[in-house]
């Protein structure tokens, strides 16, 4: 009996899945520590990205980690659509999404929130909460035709801007509608014995990225050549748009590039200087363009540096829920140490910081190599111990 052969686009599938999708994603996890290592570690009192007052180095270790919550979404718009490839059943999956959206947002609530804190002085909502509301809507949106869903990732992307004109000007407790949908809150009171609000993702733009993501998904039952070269079109056409709309200061970001008087190099700063909260066209086309370049970039590539990257993009759940803790716990010891007293720089204002403390950008750094050196062995183990069992939690961490 003549054997089957094996069919090349599964398996390319599959490993290309190994190295591109997750590498990148480990990629981004990594980068993601540092900007939480600098917060709890080389905290300032102003932000990273304010061009009159930041430094060069202190603005791209910020700028840098722009990258990492429009990809994180996006990737699992595409491992939806992997999944789904997997399952006979479109209820199944379904019913998986809605399920994890709901796990979560229980796990931004409980866990997430408390880690930040150490306490539940803020109801604090970010990128897990929004990943598990848009997991949610992607439940009901599967069962769109592809073509419906594309026009209406375009449409939220491009024109939810257009928004802010109809907003109200303050956010307040009474506008929880529009702080969930589309503008973000900082520190706002809930009152009746609720703890404040801080919540910067909303949901519009970032479930337009992850049914993006979906969209796109289905590049994968392709060659490896052809995905590559989608990949490589989608990344250049959106840097150039990118570039195109940003040099014209009119439409896809609320917040101008400016000539600044500090130097040439603050001007190019100020014009990739861009706005995450909520995510504009401009900030979008910028973090997904170069994704899209990466993925390109990192098809069908195996070496030490994938290698060492896929060890945490196999497991991004359960270093996002350790990275947080051992960040904070540590920065509790050493300020303890430091100044007598334990200080959160993330939640406490500044003018009740010691005074002999100093950012120091150069301390983060090495506290973000040992956190991720540590967190290494640690996302090794918990891979390898997902490869060799098959319990059903394990889909959910």
């Amino acid at each position: 009996m003549q054997e089957t052969p094996p069919n090349p686009v599964a398996i390319s599938r599959a490993n290309t899945r190994l190295t591109s999708i997750d590498a990148l994603r480990g990629l981004i996890v990594i980068l993601m520590a540092l900007d939480h290592v600098r917060d709890f570690w080389s905290g300032t009192p102003f932000r990273a990205d304010d061009i009159t007052q930041t430094t060069v180095p202190l603005f791209l270790t910020r700028w840098v980690t722009h990258f990492c919550a429009p990809t994180f979404v996006f990737l699992a718009g595409i491992s939806t659509f992997l999944y789904q490839q997997k399952q006979p059943d479109r209820k199944q999956v379904s019913v998986f999404l809605l399920t994890r959206g709901l796990w979560m947002i229980f796990l931004e609530l409980v866990v997430v929130g408390f880690s930040w804190q150490f306490s539940y002085d803020v109801l604090f909502l970010q990128v897990i909460w929004v990943l598990g509301w848009s997991m949610i809507c992607l439940a009901g949106l599967i069962w769109m035709p592809r073509a419906v869903l594309l026009a209406l990732a375009i449409a939220l992307i491009g024109g939810h801007q257009l928004l802010s004109y109809i907003e109200p000007e303050k956010m307040t407790a009474h506008t929880l509608g529009w702080i969930f949908l589309h503008r973000p809150a900082f520190f706002i009171p809930l009152g009746n014995g609720l703890p404040p609000l801080f919540a910067v993702y909303p949901l519009i733009p970032w479930v337009a990225v992850m049914i993006s993501g979906y969209v796109v998904g289905q590049w994968f039952t392709e060659t490896p050549e052809g995905r590559k070269s989608r990949f490589f079109m989608l990344g250049s056409t959106l840097l150039v748009i990118f570039v195109l709309l940003r040099a014209t200061n009119t439409y896809g970001d609320p917040k101008p590039w400016i000539i600044s008087d500090r130097g040439f190099i603050y001007s190019i700063l100020s014009f990739v200087n861009i706005s995450k909260y909520p995510p504009s066209l401009l900030f979008i086309s910028l973090t997904l363009g170069v994704a899209s370049l990466l993925l390109a970039f990192l098809e069908n590539i195996r070496n030490r540096v994938t290698d060492f990257l896929l060890v945490f993009g196999k497991v991004p759940l359960f270093f996002y829920l350790l990275h947080i803790p051992l960040i904070n716990a540590g920065a509790a010891i050493w300020t303890k140490l430091q100044f007598g007293h334990s200080i959160n720089f993330f939640f406490s204002p500044s003018k009740s910081w010691p005074v002999d403390y100093h950012p120091n950008l150069l301390r983060a750094y090495v506290v973000w190599l040992v956190l991720i050196t540590g967190l290494y062995f640690a996302c090794r183990w918990y891979g390898r111990y997902k490869q060799t069992h098959s319990f059903w939690w394990l889909k959910y961490l």
